[in-house]
C-alpha cells in the first residue's frame, strides 16, 4: 500500500515537469518571408540642354530589397529600366505623287504618344518574360501603345501601316530604342542601366520605371523623375518672348537700331 502511494506521489510530481518540457520540443514557427522591393536613383534629376547638346549617356543605379539568396545565386533575376518621354498627340503622313510631284496625300492622327522611349534590361526581353507581359507592360519598342485617334475612314490595313511608319520614324530619330544588356548587376542587389539620351531628345518631364522580374514573373516595380530642359541665353531669351513680349520686342528694335548705327559708324567713308 505504501508502496503504491509513493509510486502514485512520483507520477504526479512529474506530469507538470513533462507538461513544461513539451512546448520547449515544438518546433519553433517560421519567420515570414518579406516580399522583394526595387528601388532605383537617377544619377542627374535635371538635364539641361544647351545650344551644343550632342545627347548624353544616362546612368540609373538600383537595388533589390528583400532578395532570395538562392535566387540570386542561380542568377534569376532579371530588370527592366524604361524611360518614358512626356506623351503628345502627333500625326502621320503619307506622300504620294500628285500630277509629277510629291505631296502629303493622307494622314493619320495618334493621341498621347511617348515622344521618346527608351528600354534597358538584363537580356533580351523574350528571355525574361512572355509576350503577354511584354505587351501589357510595354517592356519594348514594339509594345509601345500607339492609340490612334480619329479614324478618318482608314481601313486596318492602313492603321497598321501608319503606326509602323510612326514607329519606324521614332527608332530612325534615335527617340525609341532598347538595349538589351544595358542593366548589369554591379554586386549580389546593386545594378546598373545604362541608357543613350539622343540630342533630340523632348524637353520636359520624363518617367524612369524599373521593373524587378524572378523567374520570369513580376514581383516588384518602382518610378521616379527626370526634368529636361532648355538652359543658358538661348532659354533665357526665349522665356523673355514668351512672358515678356513687350520688352523683348522692344529690346529687339532697340538692338536693331544700335547694330545699324554701328554699322553705319564703322563703315562711313570720309
Amino acid at each position: 500500500m505504501r508502496l503504491a502511494a509513493a509510486f502514485l506521489a512520483v507520477l504526479l510530481t512529474a506530469l507538470p515537469a513533462a507538461a513544461q518540457e513539451e512546448p520547449a520540443g515544438e518546433p519553433a514557427a517560421a519567420a515570414p518571408t518579406l516580399p522583394e522591393r526595387i528601388e532605383i536613383g537617377l544619377s542627374t534629376e535635371t538635364i539641361a540642354i544647351t545650344s551644343d547638346f550632342a545627347g548624353v549617356d544616362l546612368t540609373i543605379f538600383g537595388a533589390i530589397d528583400n532578395a532570395d539568396p538562392l535566387v540570386q545565386r542561380q542568377g534569376r533575376y532579371d530588370v527592366f529600366v524604361i524611360l518614358e518621354g512626356p506623351a503628345a498627340d502627333l500625326v502621320t503622313r503619307r506622300k504620294g505623287r500628285v500630277l509629277g510631284m510629291w505631296m502629303n496625300v493622307d494622314s493619320q492622327a495618334f493621341t498621347a504618344v511617348p515622344e521618346s522611349f527608351l528600354v534597358s534590361s538584363t537580356r533580351q526581353p523574350q528571355d525574361i518574360t512572355d509576350l503577354e507581359t511584354l505587351a501589357r507592360l510595354s517592356l519594348g519598342v514594339g509594345q509601345v501603345r500607339l492609340q490612334s485617334g480619329r479614324n478618318e475612314g482608314h481601313s486596318s490595313a492602313d492603321l497598321r501601316e501608319f503606326t509602323a511608319a510612326l514607329r519606324r520614324l521614332k527608332e530612325e530619330g534615335g527617340l525609341y530604342e532598347e538595349f538589351p544588356s544595358g542593366v548589369r548587376f554591379i554586386s549580389q542587389s546593386l545594378f546598373r542601366a545604362q541608357l543613350r539620351l539622343p540630342a533630340n531628345v523632348p524637353l520636359g518631364r520624363h518617367t524612369a520605371r524599373a521593373y524587378l522580374f524572378r523567374q520570369g514573373l513580376l514581383v516588384a516595380q518602382t518610378q521616379a523623375s527626370l526634368d529636361i530642359r532648355k538652359a543658358g541665353l538661348e532659354y533665357q531669351l526665349y522665356q523673355l518672348a514668351q512672358n515678356r513680349s513687350l520688352v523683348y520686342g522692344i529690346g529687339s528694335v532697340a538692338l536693331a537700331l544700335l547694330v545699324g548705327w554701328l554699322g553705319r559708324v564703322m563703315f562711313r567713308k570720309d
